[in-house]
């Protein structure tokens, strides 16, 4: 190995090896572009007066000449030089290296600018996308605005076509009142026309019968004339022969009672025979009429009951109290204790199912009714109301009888048919019920019927003034006569009716318990104890002898099982069944009434009320559809 060179050759050769460099680095097409006046690479400080010298011509501007003569110089020195070769080799690495570091540069600068390209594409991209989303934002708000704009012209259209329509409407009804009015005016001008017609018209014949009726009453008069001096002198002729004719009466007469006073006077008997035909004369005119009195006093009370009067415990004719009371003990003396005691009840409620409440409330009212009566109180009016069949006709008997009144039973109903004549009909029942010496009830069913509300457009006006009546006769508490109403509908009738009324009485359905009860009660007196009682009347022995009915297998749980099935029921339809049941045990052969034929008709009467019930709300609703 060859000895490490000196320094200043070193040196030298460096200085060589950069001059040559910056005269080499002209020659590469790839590389940057450098002029050499203007710079040149710092070459490989060795010490200071290189340092020293490369800072001075770097420094310097323009061309440097010393730069090359040096480089030049150096060059000699390095092909004189033994080291040549190294230093050449060194000079081959540092240029390999510069120039992989321009391919570095190089490569950084590409990659740089292909960063750069792709920010760049991507910002275009980012760009084209805002500038395609912007141009669909203005699409839509194109859209939207000509959607818009359209709408309104539209609107604007429609509201011009309304506005046309209400005026052609407005113009073709205006067109119709300038006819209608032109027609009309058209027919009054006719109207006025034929009225003036007719009016001279009429003129004209009232004319003429004024013409016709004085030349009528001028010949009329002078006939008139005639034929009153024709009776004139016919008249005193016929008077003059009266005259006559009386004057020859009265003095045959007066010549006769002469004759009669002249013999009663001389013959005393005849005298005593004229006195007492005279008294006896007088004695049978004052019997006649006091017995024409007493009769027509018979016969008021026979006719005297109102026709208005249904059904009334007040007898007719005056033997006819006595006549039932014979009968009454007749039967009573055949009795036996358990009739009595029977027939004790009946004084009672006891043979009334009610709900306990009801009753008991029903039991006060009718001893309330009888203390009532005993101190000579006022009466309190009542008003029953409920579904049909509940028993308040029933009850009210029964309160008539517990209380030891007279009843009296009529229907609203009879009143709308009599028309004017009902105002009297209603004074004479009240003028009538004062009759009775121990107070009458009056009760009226279907009370609505007449004592509606007044304001009812379907009331006549002889139902107002019959209801008025009744007002006039009810408007103070009267000792006399309980007014008892019953209705369906309490609801219709009239505010001063319900003023007037003292005690409200609502008559439900009965429940499952009085349903069970009712059947019981019902099946022991339709059925059951049917051949018993009549044997036991004395009319048994004029009657014909029925057939009996035999129950079989009906037991309390049969009749609890129909009270169930029979919900909604009244005590009416609870003793049609019971009818119909006996009507249908008397149809078959022997007569037995067992559990199935029971619960067969039980069923079948509880549809049929339904049915009733349901044909009877198609035909409320049609009403009501009509309406």
């Amino acid at each position: 190995m060859p000895p490490f060179p000196s320094s200043p050759s070193i040196a030298a050769a460096a200085a060589a090896a950069a001059a040559v460099a910056s005269l080499t680095s002209l020659a590469y097409a790839d590389s940057a572009f450098r002029f050499p006046f203007l710079s040149s690479p710092s070459p490989p400080v060795t010490d200071g007066s290189s340092s020293a010298s490369t800072s001075s011509s770097s420094s310097s501007g323009g061309f440097d000449p010393e730069s090359l003569e040096r480089g030049a110089k150096a060059l000699r020195e390095i092909n004189s030089s033994r080291y040549a070769p190294q230093v050449f080799e060194l000079m081959r690495k540092q240029e390999e290296n510069r120039l992989a570091e321009i391919a570095v540069e190089k490569a950084k600068h590409l990659a740089i600018q292909t960063q750069a390209d792709i920010e760049k594409q991507q910002k275009l991209a980012e760009e084209q996308r805002n500038l395609i989303q912007q141009q669909a934002q203005t699409k839509a708000q194109m859209a939207r605005y000509e959607d818009e704009l359209a709408r309104k012209r539209m609107q604007t259209e429609h509201e011009a076509h309304r506005q046309q329509n209400a005026e052609l409407v407005k113009m073709q009804e205006e067109s119709s009142t300038r006819k209608e009015q032109a027609r009309r005016a058209a027919e009054e001008q006719i109207q006025a026309q034929q009225r003036q017609t007719e009016k001279e018209r009429a003129e004209i014949e009232r004319e003429t019968i004024r013409v016709k009726a004085m030349a009528e009453a001028e010949g009329r008069a002078h006939e008139a004339k005639l034929t009153e001096e024709y009776n004139k002198r016919m008249l005193l002729e016929r008077m003059n022969g009266e005259r006559d004719k009386w004057l020859a009466s009265i003095n045959a007469t007066f010549s006769h009672i002469e004759g009669g006073l002249k013999m009663l006077l001389t013959d005393q008997s005849k005298m005593i025979m004229a006195v007492g035909g005279v008294t006896a004369l007088a004695a049978g005119v004052y019997t006649t009429r006091e017995g024409a009195r007493v009769m027509w006093g018979y016969v008021n009370r026979l006719l005297g009951q109102p026709s208005l009067i249904r059904e009334s415990s007040i007898s007719k004719f005056p033997w006819s109290g006595i006549m039932s009371k014979f009968l009454k003990k007749i039967e009573s003396s055949g009795a036996s204790n358990k009739d009595l005691v029977s027939m004790r009840n009946k004084t009672s409620f006891d043979n009334i199912i009610l709900h306990p409440s009801l009753k008991k409330r029903i039991e006060q009212l009718a001893r309330a009714t009888e203390n009532t009566k005993a101190h000579q109180a006022p009466f309190r009016n009542m008003l029953f109301f409920g579904p049909p069949g509940t028993g308040k006709t029933m009850v009210a008997k029964e309160m008539a009888r517990k209380s030891g009144l007279d009843y009296a039973m009529m229907t609203g109903g009879d009143v709308a048919p009599l028309g004017p004549q009902a105002v009297t009909k209603i004074h004479e029942i009240f003028d009538w019920a004062k009759k009775s010496r121990k107070g009458l009830l009056l009760f009226i069913d279907e009370a609505d019927a007449f004592l509606c509300e007044r304001n009812n457009i379907h009331m006549s006006e002889a139902q107002r003034s019959a209801l008025n009546a009744l007002l006039f006769r009810t408007g103070d508490q009267s000792r006399d006569v309980v007014l008892v109403l019953a209705t369906n509908r309490p609801g219709d009738l009239d505010a001063a009716v319900t003023d007037r009324i003292d005690e409200v009485i609502e008559f439900p359905l009965p429940g499952e318990e009085e349903r069970f009860q009712l059947l019981k009660l019902y099946l022991n007196q339709y059925i059951s104890s049917k051949t018993g009682d009549e044997s036991s009347s004395w009319r048994s022995h004029f009657n014909k002898k029925q057939q009996n009915i035999v129950l079989k297998d009906v037991s309390d749980e049969d009749i609890r099982e129909a009270a169930k099935r029979t919900q909604g029921f009244s005590g009416r339809e609870i003793a049609k069944l019971i009818a119909s049941i006996r009507a249908t045990v008397y149809g078959s052969t022997d007569c037995v009434l067992d559990s199935n034929l029971f619960r067969e008709m039980v069923n079948f009467k509880v549809d049929e009320h339904y049915k009733r019930i349901k044909l009877a709300d198609a035909y409320t609703d049609k009403v009501s559809n009509k309406d």
